[in-house]
């Protein structure tokens, strides 16, 4: 009968039954970084593209209000800042999905489905995104002010 549950039958498990763990905040941070990746970088990329076809009054308008403008005013210091936000986390978001992919590729090959390392190996995806990301931003930074 239709809505009727046999007694003593478990019902499907949920999140409280399951034990937080580091894999399963990879699986997570993967699909959140893809989205972020195809709407936040596609929606950028648009921008720039945009303001290139544009001419070059625009793009530096873009410019300015993305990365740094030398004649800021309130408005273009807080946008420079979200600019910079949204380019850091770009960044995370690519390098976390790519090493999460990675991760995906090495367990496709049945390697690394054993708890222990499976755990480590989601721990070191999580870590490798943050040093990657610092890297990178170090260097942009760097960069920025010696040139």
């Amino acid at each position: 009968m239709a809505g009727k549950q046999p007694g003593g039958r478990p019902l499907s498990p949920h999140l409280q039954v399951y034990k937080w763990g580091p894999h399963m905040a990879v699986s997570i941070f993967h699909r959140v970084s893809g989205d972020g990746l195809a709407i936040v970088g596609a929606l950028m990329f648009l921008a720039w593209l945009g303001a290139i076809a544009a001419g070059p009054d625009a793009y530096a308008a873009f410019v300015a209000c993305v990365w740094h403008d030398p004649d800021a005013g309130t408005v273009h210091k807080i946008t420079n800042i979200l600019g910079k936000i949204v380019l850091v986390g770009l960044t995370w978001a690519f390098f976390q999905h790519l090493f999460s992919g990675l991760r995906h590729l090495v367990l496709d090959t049945g390697a690394g489905y054993e708890l222990k390392t499976n755990k480590l190996w989601s721990a070191l995806v999580m870590i490798a995104a943050v040093v990657a990301t610092a890297a990178v931003w170090l260097y942009i930074l760097a960069e920025a002010v010696n040139g």
